[in-house]
């Protein structure tokens, strides 16, 4: 299947309201709701569509500190990378780790109750990487174009 208008069209829906009844989609596309059905179904297989999740407000949930944090490592190897990831994989702070290009190898998104939870996983979690040679911390004051929401 290739993409198409319709394809593109039942993206960006899924992507504005990934709960959107197929009926509902099919109608907005002008598809059937059997064809619009097997085009999500194709789109999923062939991995485009790669899930389904709920959005979190981050402050209601009593994460009022959010932070970019970019770490850069003591060492440039696949094994110290692998390491790193490893290492702030159950990290539940962390709340995205991109491998990056630039000054530092990877930029994280932090979120804590306030400046001094942040201190605390800064000391404790970050600084206790061993691989970990750099922390560069950029507080966020506002979002305002955040695509995952």
């Amino acid at each position: 299947m290739k993409n198409d208008t319709f394809n593109e069209q039942i993206l960006q829906e899924l992507k504005n309201n990934g709960r959107i009844a197929n009926s509902e989609l099919a109608e907005k596309i002008g598809l059937s709701p059997s064809a619009c059905l097997r085009r999500v179904q194709e789109l999923e297989a062939r991995g485009i569509i790669k899930g389904y999740r709920a959005v979190l407000d981050a402050e209601l949930l009593g994460n009022n500190f959010i932070a970019m944090v970019g770490i850069g490592l003591n060492e440039h190897s696949t094994e110290s990378q692998l390491a790193f990831e490893k290492a702030v994989e159950n990290a539940n702070e962390v709340k995205e780790c991109h491998n990056v290009t630039g000054a530092f190898e990877y930029i994280l998104r932090i979120e804590t109750k306030d400046i001094k939870s942040f201190k605390l996983f800064h000391a404790n979690v970050l600084g206790a990487i061993p691989q970990v040679s750099t922390i560069t911390t950029h507080v966020v004051m506002d979002s305002p174009k955040d695509e995952r929401a």
